[in-house]
């Protein structure tokens, strides 16, 4: 890279693009925002207010027991889904990247947390945390 590639003025260019998006969005939103305000209706009642289920008048007894196998399911779900994250990201850099045998550490790493993932589904699947019937 030559030293002139890394002029102030492209700097300068590149932050003003950003604040002219910034002040777009800015005016998008708030132009959203009144004319849903200008544009809805205004007649309020008390069926307004009301909890909304279905079409179903709301019952006056609303607590419930939910089973806590559904927040495991979505804490395994939300483990999975941040592994992709580091997965994707981790897969395109190191097929890009001239992979030799002098740095393989990357490869044996992301094995590793594969292995644990592996393991902690595994484990799960046994106790049987997927199950939905028991």
């Amino acid at each position: 890279m030559t030293p002139d590639t890394f002029s102030p003025e492209l700097f300068t260019q590149n932050w003003t693009a950003v604040a002219l998006a910034a002040v777009v969005a800015a005016m998008a939103i708030g132009g959203m925002f009144s004319a849903s305000r200008m544009l809805s209706a205004r007649r309020h009642s008390e069926a307004k207010f009301t909890t909304y289920e279905c079409g179903i008048p709301p019952s006056p007894y609303t607590w419930s027991n939910i089973n806590v196998r559904f927040y495991i399911f979505a804490i395994l779900f939300l483990i999975f889904d941040v592994e992709s994250v580091f997965l994707f990201p981790w897969a395109v850099i190191f097929m890009q990247e001239k992979i030799n045998e002098a740095n393989v550490m990357p490869f044996y790493a992301m094995m590793m947390f594969l292995g644990v993932l592996a393991f902690a589904i595994i484990y799960a699947w046994k106790k049987g945390v997927l199950e939905w019937q028991k």
